[in-house]
This record gives C-alpha cells, sequence and structure tokens, in this order.
C-alpha cells in the first residue's frame, strides 16, 4: 500500500468567499500543500508549491500576480528544504506529478534537476508562448519552466490505462504512474486545462488527491461553488461542477479527498 505526506509550502491570502460562496469578505489564509507519495516502487512528489523561485519570476508585469493574491512563504518552507530534512533528495524521486501550471503548483520545480515530470498534454501545451497577461490570465509565470522540461516530460496519455475499481466509480479508467497499482493518475477537468487528481491505496483505503478541482469540502459536498469572479482565471466553469459532482459521489462512497488550498481551520484568517 502507498503513502501520503502533506507539506504545506507557504501560503496565500484572499477573501473567503473567493473560494466559497457566502464565506464572507474577512481575509484567509490558504495553503499551498505539496504530498509525497511513497510506493512500493518508488517515490512521486505531488506538486511543489511555492518557491522563491515565484518572486524570482514575479517581475515586470508579472508583480500583478503577488499583488493581487499576496504570498507568504518563510526561508524553511520551500519543498526542497523539507524533504532533505527528512533525507530525501531530488535523485531519490522517481516523478514530479504537475497536476496543472498555475504557479503556487509549479515554483518549485527548478529545485529538482533531472527528475521526470509527468503532467497532461493538453496542460503543457496551455502555456507554450504565454507571456505577459496572457500568461497571468493563466496564473502562469513562464520563468518557473525548467529549459529542459520537454526533455524530461512524459504525458498522461503515454501511461498504461487501467480500470478502476468499482467503489471508485463514477472513474471508471485511470493511468498507472509506476506499475504498483498504488497510484492512478485521472483528469478533473474545469479548473485549468489538463487538471490532474490522483487516486491513492493507502492502509485506510483509497484516497483522491484533488488537487485545486474544489478549493473548500462544501464545493463537493454542499455543490457549493466559489465566486463566480474566480471563473476570471478558472478554465470552465461547466467542466468545474461536473467534476464537483463527481466528487462529491466519491465521498458519498467513503473516499477521503485531499484538497491542495484547504484551510486547516474555519478560524484560519490572515
Amino acid at each position: 500500500m502507498a503513502s501520503i505526506t502533506a507539506f504545506d509550502v507557504g501560503y496565500c491570502s484572499h477573501p473567503g468567499c473567493m473560494a466559497l460562496k457566502g464565506a464572507g469578505l474577512k481575509n484567509r489564509c490558504f495553503p499551498s500543500r505539496a504530498y509525497l507519495i511513497q510506493t512500493s516502487r518508488g517515490l512521486h512528489l505531488w506538486d511543489t508549491g511555492y518557491s522563491e523561485h515565484f518572486m524570482d519570476a514575479a517581475h515586470g508585469i508579472y508583480r500583478l500576480y503577488p499583488l493581487v493574491t499576496p504570498i507568504h512563504l518563510n526561508a524553511q518552507a520551500p519543498i526542497v528544504l523539507q524533504l532533505k530534512r527528512m533525507g530525501i533528495h531530488a535523485a531519490d524521486l522517481r516523478n514530479i506529478v504537475v497536476s496543472h501550471f498555475h504557479a503556487d503548483h509549479i515554483a518549485g520545480l527548478l529545485d529538482f534537476p533531472g527528475v521526470r515530470i509527468v503532467c497532461a498534454a493538453e496542460g503543457w501545451q496551455s502555456i507554450q508562448g504565454l507571456k505577459g497577461l496572457s500568461a497571468l490570465r493563466r496564473a502562469f509565470l513562464p520563468g518557473l519552466v525548467p529549459l529542459d522540461m520537454p526533455e524530461r516530460t512524459t504525458f498522461l496519455h503515454e501511461l498504461p490505462q487501467m480500470k478502476l475499481p468499482p467503489n471508485l466509480i463514477p472513474f471508471e479508467s485511470a493511468r498507472d504512474i509506476d506499475g504498483s497499482g498504488e497510484v492512478y493518475l485521472i483528469e478533473l477537468p474545469g479548473h485549468a486545462i489538463g487538471h490532474l487528481g490522483a487516486f491513492v491505496h493507502t492502509e485506510s483505503g483509497w484516497t483522491l488527491l484533488a488537487s485545486d478541482a474544489a478549493w473548500a469540502p462544501e464545493n463537493y459536498t454542499e455543490l457549493r461553488g466559489p465566486s463566480e469572479l474566480s471563473f476570471l482565471v478558472q478554465d470552465n466553469r461547466s467542466n468545474y461542477y461536473d467534476t464537483l459532482r463527481k466528487m462529491q459521489r466519491l465521498h458519498q462512497n467513503g473516499i477521503e479527498i485531499l484538497l491542495t488550498h484547504q484551510q486547516a481551520s474555519e478560524s484560519n484568517s490572515c
């Protein structure tokens, strides 16, 4: 069975109602998380959270990103440092999975040279040539992508397709990341082009790493979405709610769901 270790890698702040309708205008802190997945075949890093590279890339017109969504990252928070304190180095990782190419999920890629990157081809294609306001519209900072990424990327469709067990309905098939049968990658469209999730089989059962398919549990438990303004930067409103309905069914079937930006508590105000 696989194991999942969560890491808080900085946080951003914005009004609670942006993530959940009716949550009010009070500023709240939303952590950015990375996950280390250990299977019988090796270690996989799910996203990277923030890093100092974010601020290096947020220059010129890209300064608008942290101005609109302020970020906070202490010196010990980058995922590369947190892993090193556990004795884990870049060479120990089998893959880094990029759930999507928003800057708060890829800011640490430059800290892991040579590690294979797994992502959706559609997500990768969607950022090609993006710069300026077009990049900001996609919450993307071009300076965060390693120059050699094309040479060390495996796309979702290149992985073996497998049938999923009945308790993961409405999802029927997925892609096996390493042949262990313990981590299956799926598409969770709506938030971003090529947005991915992962089913991880742990000792306690199946867990869905849902990334930004939702920002709060109420999004899928109550089908209560985020502010309509959020769809200025999200990809597709209809697909977003379709994904929420699938997540609601998983939740009703007892599947644990982990969200990248879920708050630790409702009192987590800034």
